[in-house]
């Protein structure tokens, strides 16, 4: 016969391995796209950036939304060529 105690523990080990697998695979959308929107908003502020030389800080930005700029002026144009055939 098994003690009380240890069937408590292994209830308390079942219970924690049931919630790591919920957790694990639940979908967590909300999450996700904060945590997205988060690393976005790091990389257009060049939070990868040497902080300590703001040149370099405001170089990255700069190159970075730029990049961003010439990639949806590329798109809209692809768009346009397209809807044009």
């Amino acid at each position: 016969m098994t003690n009380p105690s240890d069937d408590r523990t292994r209830q308390r080990q079942a219970e924690a391995i049931l919630r790591r697998v919920r957790e694990e695979t639940e979908p967590q959308t909300g999450a996700a796209a904060e945590s997205m929107a988060r690393g976005l908003r790091r990389h257009f502020w060049a939070g990868d950036a040497d902080p300590a030389d703001r040149m370099e800080v405001l170089g990255t930005r700069i190159g970075r939304l730029a990049g961003l700029v010439a990639f949806l002026g590329l798109a809209i144009g692809l768009a346009y060529q397209l809807s044009a055939v």
